[in-house]
């Protein structure tokens, strides 16, 4: 179930998400979604492909495996967000 969710974010911030999400072609919504998702199964130690996370696997080098993707991008989320 879906459900509303109000945030406090400087404009600069938003305006600059919202030109991601739609280089991404998904809305601001979901790119928040994904990312609240990645960040809830972190804490259990899992990590859930998003269509984001996909579609960055795809354009990847064909010699790494999945696993190794997931690392380093969860490793560049961490290291970007937190």
């Amino acid at each position: 179930m879906a459900t509303k969710l109000t945030l406090r974010i400087d404009e600069k911030i938003i305006n600059k998400a919202k030109k991601a999400a739609k280089i991404k072609g998904v809305s601001l919504s979901k790119l928040v979604s994904d990312y609240f998702q990645s960040v809830a199964l972190h804490q259990k130690k899992e990590i859930v492909e998003t269509p984001v996370l996909s579609e960055i696997a795809g354009i990847l080098s064909s010699k790494a495996d999945s696993k190794t993707l997931v690392k380093e991008y969860r490793k560049h989320i961490e290291e970007k967000y937190l």
